[in-house]
């Protein structure tokens, strides 16, 4: 702890040399480029993402210097709607802050992208949390000379030994790839920011969630442009996915929710991971749903239902022809997920929940 302590102040310190800009805002954004995929897509068995087919592109614009990119629709199959996660990039004299850096395979195209826009230096890089569609260039944008925050918990699933499927060892982590700045979540001050700065005429918050999506998420807050980047506590594209392996929940996705809602005001736009862009009501629509479908799964359980009864049991029917991207595996995921939260959740401890395996 007393390393990332110290590599922290480094960081702070490189934040606090930078110097202070004004930038105008304009009224008429955010502008969308592209919109988000709506489908429907298949993929045939064994089908392989044809990463070089793959283009990342400024898809969304949240101000006159800050940008969204993502990627080409129908390509990824876990992602079809727009390839990977998306990147959020704030740009000025004061440098380049990117927010997640997209998968590894097109850190170039990532980078590319960039440079259609600003030439500035990336300096700084935040990660939302850990998967690879949000981190997997992570080595790659260190060397750019960009110094990478987390909340403290991402930065140890990152670090942490991985194990092949015939139990040999995996290959550790790209040491670059590893966030050299953390910090936590502190449940006393739920919504406060990690970090705040001033860069590029904006006003940053690093906001630290409570295990959530996964263990170590983080949300960032644009004042000035009036935007959060809620990486993936949204999707209106298939159904709400919690990492329960990497430390999620369902019920921890609610309570993100909640406190997403009340970092919100009423035009702040919300940029999520994977679908379109949406408000505050869309949130709690969303919110809405999940309720209903915990509540619902919940009763069946306590009558004695087994998972695969509860899964025929279609309960995410009135939700399936305004949900994009509806598809069995999505409903599944999302149903076995809050099947197995009904006894309870384990506490959280060091910062993370570990979910039991299923019997």
């Amino acid at each position: 702890m007393k390393k990332a302590c110290t590599l922290w102040l480094l960081g702070s310190a490189a934040i606090a040399a930078m110097p202070l800009t004004a930038w105008a805002q304009a009224p008429e954004y955010p502008i969308t480029i592209v919109a988000p995929g709506t489908g429907p897509y298949s993929f045939p068995p064994g089908y392989r993402t044809p990463w070089d087919q793959i283009q990342i592109m400024v898809k969304e614009k949240m101000s006159p210097n800050l940008f969204v990119l993502h990627g080409s629709e129908g390509l990824d199959a876990g992602h079809p709607d727009g390839s990977g996660g998306r990147v959020m990039v704030l740009f000025g004299p004061d440098g380049v802050l990117m927010v997640d850096t997209q998968n590894r395979q097109v850190a170039e195209k990532t980078l590319a992208a960039i440079r259609t826009f600003t030439d500035g230096p990336i300096k700084l890089l935040v990660n939302t949390h850990v998967h690879s569609d949000h981190t997997g260039a992570n080595a790659f944008f260190a060397r750019q000379g960009a110094v990478i925050f987390s909340q403290e918990d991402l930065r140890m699933q990152i670090s942490r030994s991985r194990v092949r499927p015939d139990g040999q060892p995996a290959p550790g982590p790209d040491p670059a790839s590893i966030p050299v700045a953390t910090y936590s979540y502190d449940p006393a001050r739920p919504g406060e920011p990690a970090l705040t700065f001033r860069m590029n005429g904006e006003t940053v918050d690093f906001i630290p969630m409570m295990p959530s999506h996964t263990s170590g998420d983080t949300v960032v807050r644009f004042r000035e442009a009036d935007v959060i980047y809620i990486e993936d506590f949204y999707r209106n594209f298939g159904y709400p996915f919690a990492d329960q392996g990497n430390g999620g929940s369902i019920q921890g996705m609610l309570d993100a929710i909640d406190l997403i809602v009340r970092l919100a005001g009423p035009n702040t736009t919300l940029v999520p991971g994977h679908g379109t862009l949406v408000k505050k009501e869309d949130l709690l629509l969303y919110r809405g749903m999940i309720v209903d479908i915990m509540a619902n799964v919940k009763a069946l359980h306590d009558r004695g239902q087994t998972l695969d009864q509860v899964l025929a049991a279609s309960l995410t029917a009135p939700y399936e022809a305004t949900t994009q991207g509806d598809t069995e595996r999505s409903r599944n995921r999302f149903i076995t997920a809050v099947y197995d939260e009904v006894p309870g959740l384990p506490p959280i401890v060091d910062g993370r929940r570990t979910m039991p395996p299923r019997r």
